[in-house]
């Protein structure tokens, strides 16, 4: 074990290092490209979280967390992480933050098929939401990932819930499009 004296504690450079690989794998999810993912996403990486993501997310290692940063990308823009509280014990690391952005695309969520489920079309409206990000870390790199959202109050902040008659009929368009589409590249 490595250890670094900051603030006058003996700290495990090792759970710096896990903290900073974290923090890292969820900033360039606003901005960042496929080799910066490869810089922090383990080959063999997987997001829990991808159950209710596109097709190209359910897959493993930097190209499926890849997958879900231009899923995000493509429904909001401005998006960014202000992370909060970052704690690491072991191979785990627990990040707190607040998620942001402005909704200027269809955020299509998808079910256990990989078809699309619910299509929320763009409103422009902003919102900031907090999330919790768990990371488990391998060889220097993010190899497990789960989260907890306040989907609800995103969701609220957007116009989602309670959605109006029009918002409605947009979504039922907007969801039939979408399925069209995934049968037409799949």
């Amino acid at each position: 074990m490595t250890t670094s004296l900051i603030d006058g504690k003996l700290i495990d450079r090792e759970l710096i290092d896990s903290k900073e690989v974290a923090v890292r794998s969820i900033s360039v999810m606003a901005d960042g490209d496929l080799e910066d993912f490869r810089a922090v996403v383990h080959p063999l990486a997987r997001n829990r979280e991808s159950v209710d993501e596109p097709p190209a997310t359910r897959g493993h290692g930097p190209e499926a967390f890849y997958a879900t940063a231009l899923w995000l990308r493509g429904a909001y823009a401005e998006l960014r992480w202000d992370i909060d509280t970052v704690v690491a014990e072991g191979d785990l690391v627990a990040v707190h933050g607040t998620m942001s952005g402005r909704h200027v695309g269809p955020f299509v969520s998808y079910g256990e098929n990989a078809e699309p489920a619910k299509v929320f079309p763009p409103t422009g409206k902003t919102f900031a939401t907090t999330q919790s990000h768990w990371f488990r870390i391998a060889d220097g790199k993010v190899i497990e990932h789960w989260a907890n959202r306040d989907d609800l109050g995103t969701s609220l902040q957007l116009g989602w819930v309670p959605p109006s008659p029009v918002y409605l009929i947009r979504m039922l368009l907007a969801l039939r499009r979408a399925r069209r589409a995934a049968r037409r590249s799949g």
